[in-house]
């Protein structure tokens, strides 16, 4: 998430964060919060909410002592911490609702003012400094459940397996608390991976329920991260993708009044959120991770009311009653639909494949397209390949050339020069152990699909001379492949790559009235980010590209706008 705390942080700041964690309401603070909310009595032993069940909401403790524990999928229970008078027991998933990721008890009788998700967003932004002092404890507790690995689902199945490292990386990027059990090593959870010979990955929920080879999501809907429910409203903005352009443009609409929708196949973030270190947008002379700036603009999203559905596939969009109504169709892959009176496409572009041959064997077994701590962690102390020429790669490599012996940067051009920023090329020719090669590609793939990749071969294109190498692990961050497959048939027009086209290159879907910068060719429909032909692929403009189509939002939006 967006905060970071390590268990070896000087003993003054520790102390600082638990003090910002576990923060005591005043009688002035508690008289501030009781319009928003209604005062509940709990006997000894009643419980106020339970792991994997949706949230109340937030309980302040008027009168009483509460236990909170953490309880794995395994049923084990650990003790966290007791709340009393003036404190208040709600994490991150209280914002909108979410499942609890811990248990409440009531240690004796309980009075408390409970606030239910949309009120508690209600008293975030009335009370600002208030709702400051909330907001960041929240987060807080968040990072701590994570940090902890004692709490969220457990993941049951063979270290470093393609099907366990893809999990971990999803939970990972969606800032979900969960840990993994060696079943060698662990009595309870070999048991239970016994009843189920023919699973390769065992995952069980803090509910109880057990999975067995999950896809993300099975997995999201155990959890309760997304909902099985018929969304029948119509929401004034739908976002389709939740990396920064998306986040960006949920933030500003939501938080002008406007009801909004986002919906991500994956995790928010994007390909950003998966960034170890973004050192050139504003406002951070130090850097920042993309998965922190993505966790509190998600955040951020939540604060506002925006309905997030993390993992959700768009499939189709109909437009054809665009005109008439004025309402746009999405449907999703799980065969919901969702209706919104304007669409934004943020839908991003994702790292193109290379024609390689065995490419799809070792993927997720050596082939990565992300570097994360996670795969940070299987390349320790190894010789390494990356492919790929742009400020993605270049993050990449300087992360991982941290934790490698040595890391082999091959691309296709003379230099990083025409596709790196200058501070990045700078670091990389810093760095001892990366290696550039410049007029290479990779050509070929060596090991078993079993035992995963164990060497691979890359050719000068200049020589023709062709080398070795024993890299188990090879990341991959060339090009971009425009996510917009679900676009076709409703008139959206694109470039001849596959990205959509705005403004005056797309106008001739509009004969009276000339199309607005990020408009594309069908009126209401907009779009922001990597995937619009002709941006500039950088956090900052995705950014600034969310927060400007708002004002073209409002303009269409706009009684006046249906009377022209």
């Amino acid at each position: 998430m967006s905060v970071e705390m390590t268990a070896d942080a000087p003993v003054g700041i520790a102390e600082t964060r638990r003090d910002q964690m576990f923060p005591t309401l005043t009688a002035c603070d508690i008289a501030r919060a009781r319009r928003f909310g209604s005062v509940q009595h709990y006997a000894r032993g009643d419980c106020l909410f339970s792991a994997g069940e949706p949230g109340a909401g937030m309980f302040v403790v008027l009168e009483g002592v509460v236990a909170i524990t953490q309880r794995d999928g395994l049923g084990r229970v650990v003790p966290i911490r007791h709340q009393g008078h003036g404190q208040f027991l709600a994490e991150i998933a209280q914002l909108s609702g979410r499942p609890s990721l811990v248990d409440g008890h009531a240690e004796e009788e309980v009075t408390t003012l409970l606030v239910p998700p949309e009120q508690l967003r209600a008293l975030i932004i009335a009370e600002a400094d208030l709702g400051e002092r909330l907001v960041r404890a929240m987060i807080l507790r968040r990072v701590a459940l994570i940090e902890s690995g004692s709490s969220g689902p457990v993941l049951i199945g063979r270290p470093q397996s393609a099907a366990l490292l893809s999990l971990q990386n999803f939970l990972t990027r969606n800032g979900h608390p969960y840990q993994v059990v060696d079943a060698t090593q662990d009595s309870d959870a070999r048991a239970l991976l016994d009843q189920y010979p023919d699973a390769e990955l065992l995952v069980t929920c803090p509910n109880g329920s057990v999975l067995t080879d999950p896809s993300e999501s099975a997995l999201a809907r155990c959890l309760g991260m997304i909902d099985s429910v018929e969304h029948d409203e119509l929401f004034d903005v739908l976002v389709v993708g939740a990396g920064p352009a998306g986040l960006a443009t949920a933030v500003y609409a939501a938080s002008e009044g406007l009801r909004v929708i986002v919906l991500d196949c994956r995790s928010f973030g994007g390909q950003a959120g998966a960034s170890a270190r973004i050192e050139n947008y504003l406002g951070f002379p130090t850097g920042i991770s993309g998965g922190a700036l993505a966790g509190r603009a998600f955040v951020q999203a939540q604060k506002f009311g925006v309905e997030m559905m993390i993992p959700a596939q768009a499939a189709s969009m109909d437009c054809s009653q665009a005109d008439s109504k004025g309402e746009l169709i999405v449907r999703l892959s799980d065969g919901r639909r969702l209706r919104a009176r304007t669409v934004v496409i943020a839908s991003g572009a994702r790292y193109r494949r290379p024609e390689v041959p065995r490419l799809s064997e070792f993927e997720g077994r050596g082939i990565w397209y992300w570097a994360s701590a996670l795969e940070a962690k299987l390349c320790a102390q190894q010789e390494i390949a990356l492919v790929g020429g742009g400020n993605s790669a270049g993050q990449a490599a300087v992360f991982l050339s941290q934790h490698v012996d040595k890391l082999n940067l091959l691309v296709r051009g003379p230099s990083l020069a025409a596709t790196m920023s200058r501070y990045l090329i700078d670091r990389i020719e810093a760095t001892p152990n990366i290696e550039l090669h410049p007029h290479t590609e990779l050509i070929n793939l060596h090991g078993e699909p079993d035992s995963g990749l164990n060497g691979a071969s890359w050719r000068c294109r200049t020589t023709g001379e062709e080398f070795s190498c024993p890299a188990r692990n090879i990341f991959l961050f060339i090009g971009a492949v425009p996510e917009t497959d679900w676009l076709e048939g409703c008139g959206v027009s694109v470039d001849k790559h596959g990205f959509v086209l705005t403004g005056e290159a797309a106008s001739r879907g509009f004969p009276a009235r000339p199309s607005t910068a990020l408009e594309t060719s069908v009126p209401g429909v907009y779009a922001v980010g990597d995937v619009r032909s002709g941006s500039v692929k950088r956090v900052g403009g995705a950014i600034g590209e969310g927060a400007q189509v708002v004002a073209l939002i409002h303009k269409h939006l706009a009684p006046s706008a249906v009377a022209a």
